[in-house]
């Protein structure tokens, strides 16, 4: 068969052996066994329940961000290095992650990354100074590193290709309800058995979330899967070879200016995603002298809006590539325009006179970046041979923690200068931009399989 180019957008194109192919029948005309849809759904409700879990660990600080203040003597600075150096070992873990997912499987990688991580959660409540919570929280920052990538890799390993898009919106939006339903559900929590009972309960919680989660799933490679199976797992994949990537392989990807797309790129969503994430509920406070329980009221609700963000981009991402619109394209289409929406609405927050319209400004800043983020992941499903997905997963996780890292200290210290937020949303909005068009000029092909090249 000759060999054709497919365009996608100007000055852009796509080696069609590289992508999907389009033309094989729709994964519903594949038989999907009774077995494959138990292990999805079970597989989705304990990813959906891990990210809630993972989420309620990650808010706590933010939630319990004054009260620790007050009684450890901590700095705006301070609250800002802690969430700063779990983001930083977050980033930095997502490098041996991935290659470690690829052989050892997210059965073994998220069991022990849960229960370790919730050990580190259960520890944050028995701290009695600033360097003993450094220390808790880079042991949280690991052990939550194989969270993101092994989601990634199990909707890889159990959906066809044309189907990945809901799972994922699923999964990443079961992150942002965490966060939704965290600072009512932590401010009472604290209210009742303080701030140190609130980090032991949940951290007990993910352990036995963890021990579950060993115990009900199964790596796809501890399957035997008949031929009707295989069939409708692979049909259409960029790859459908199991085995690892080799370390040579796996350092290649860095000279791939793809891979630096959307290295870059996604920075700008992290970015934006963990400076809300660390500093709303501390801004409404700042901001707009609100208490505890009506600041955990009111920040659930931007959150809210997140996690709609992530489901409507599932449905939309599956609806686009149905009526014909190739998988990376529709990626794209959607990371770009929710990344530049995004930034237009942080630019406008600073501008809000009320704690509501605040709220509801921040809600569709999380909106169109979570809408946008999702799609980020969904980028790899469709745009990277299937051995490879955990480590593509990682290395652009790595980054983009590497570089929200600098978001909650840099917004810390200019509270602690400046007394207002406006700069630190300023310079959000900025960064959020700026990633956006690393996808626009980098990511202009699929990630190919360097044993093929």
């Amino acid at each position: 068969m000759e060999k054709s180019n497919i365009t996608l957008d100007p000055q852009t194109t796509f080696d069609k052996e590289n992508i999907p192919d389009m033309s094989l029948p729709p994964a519903g005309a594949i038989q999907r066994s009774a077995r494959i849809k138990r292990i999805q759904t079970t597989a989705m409700l304990l990813l959906f329940f891990a990210a809630v879990i993972n989420y309620l660990d990650r808010s706590s600080l933010s939630v319990a961000n004054l009260t620790i203040r007050e009684e450890l003597g901590l700095s705006a600075t301070e609250i800002g290095a802690l969430l700063s150096v779990f983001s930083l070992a977050y980033g930095i873990a997502q490098l041996p992650c991935g290659p470690l997912l690829d052989r050892k499987g997210p059965r073994l990688m998220l069991g022990l990354g849960m229960f370790f991580w919730s050990l580190f959660q259960a520890m944050s409540g028995m701290v009695h100074s600033f360097t003993q919570f450094v220390l808790v929280r880079i042991g949280m920052g690991i052990g939550e590193a194989p969270m993101n990538p092994c989601g990634v890799k199990v909707i890889n390993d159990w959906f066809n290709i044309k189907e990945r898009g809901r799972p994922m919106g699923i999964f990443n939006a079961a992150s942002t309800i965490g966060v939704a339903i965290s600072p009512p559900l932590l401010a009472a929590m604290m209210l009742v058995m303080g701030w140190r009972g609130m980090f032991i309960t949940i951290g007990v919680l993910g352990v036995f979330l963890a021990i579950g989660w060993y115990m009900l799933y199964r790596n796809r490679e501890e399957i035997a899967l008949s031929g009707v199976e295989q069939a409708y797992l692979n049909a259409g994949s960029v790859n459908a070879r199991r085995d690892p990537l080799s370390f040579a392989e796996w350092r290649s990807l860095f000279r791939n200016r793809t891979m630096w797309g959307m290295m870059l790129g996604f920075s700008g969503i992290n970015y934006t995603a963990w400076l809300y994430l660390a500093w709303l509920p501390g801004y409404l406070q700042t901001a707009y002298n609100l208490d505890l329980k009506s600041t955990g009221l009111m920040a659930a609700i931007p959150f809210l809006f997140g996690a709609a963000g992530m489901l409507v981009n599932g449905f939309t991402t599956d609806a686009l590539v149905k009526r014909g619109m190739a998988p990376v394209r529709s990626r794209k289409l959607c990371i770009i325009s929710g990344m530049l929406l995004s930034a237009a609405f942080t630019f406008v927050v600073p501008e809000a006179t009320t704690a509501m319209s605040a709220v509801l400004l921040i809600g569709m800043a999380l909106f169109c970046i979570h809408f946008a983020g999702t799609s980020c992941w969904g980028l790899i499903h469709v745009a990277v041979a299937s051995r490879m997905t955990a480590s593509v997963g990682s290395i652009q996780n790595f980054a983009s923690f590497i570089c929200a890292s600098f978001a909650p200290i840099v917004t810390g210290f200019i509270v602690d200068t400046t007394h207002s937020f406006r700069l630190a949303l300023i310079i959000c909005g900025c960064v959020t931009a700026l990633g956006a068009l690393a996808y626009i000029f980098l990511v202009r092909q699929p990630i190919s399989d360097p044993r093929q090249q």
